[in-house]
């Protein structure tokens, strides 16, 4: 499922290219701020643009996740979500037992965004590996991970 929250102006300039999929796995009730730390601090970590971010990608089951609407319409960002069924198809160098556990694919992070980054079928590169996120000051673990769209 792909929701929009991108603008109008977006989606015309041919100049704004946006190329990189965030994919996000996180337990209910992370907060928001953390799942937007998490993703700052790995991109600045791999020295990476966030302005390149075409949007955040996960699993089906937090498609109605509040928080995380609310960054993906407040950042503009497109939300795509997949089923543990197509995730679970995608070869991914972290996998995790435990994640296939509680969702039923060995990932989510580095899976959904390698998905969403070759909407196109062209092809992606994964150019973050999951990184998990924790802080003690806000409830919640995030994992990030990101892809890149391959170009013709």
């Amino acid at each position: 499922m792909l929701i929009n929250f991108t603008t109008t102006s977006q989606e015309k300039n041919s100049d704004y290219r946006q190329h990189l999929w965030v994919g996000i796995g996180f337990k209910q009730g992370t907060a928001a701020q953390l799942m937007v730390i998490a993703i700052e601090q790995v991109f600045k970590k791999y020295l990476l643009d966030e302005s390149a971010i075409a949007g955040i990608a996960t699993i089906d089951t937090k498609a109605s996740d509040t928080a995380l609407i609310e960054i993906c319409h407040h950042r503009h960002w497109l939300l795509q979500t997949f089923s543990a069924a197509k995730l679970s198809t995608v070869l991914v160098p972290n996998p995790s037992t435990i994640i296939t556990k509680a969702t039923g694919t060995p990932s989510v992070a580095e899976a959904a965004a390698i998905l969403a980054a070759d909407n196109a079928k062209l092809g992606a590169k994964l150019l973050v590996p999951k990184n998990i996120v924790r802080l003690s000051e806000l409830p919640g673990v995030v994992t990030v991970a990101v892809a890149k769209e391959l170009q013709m």
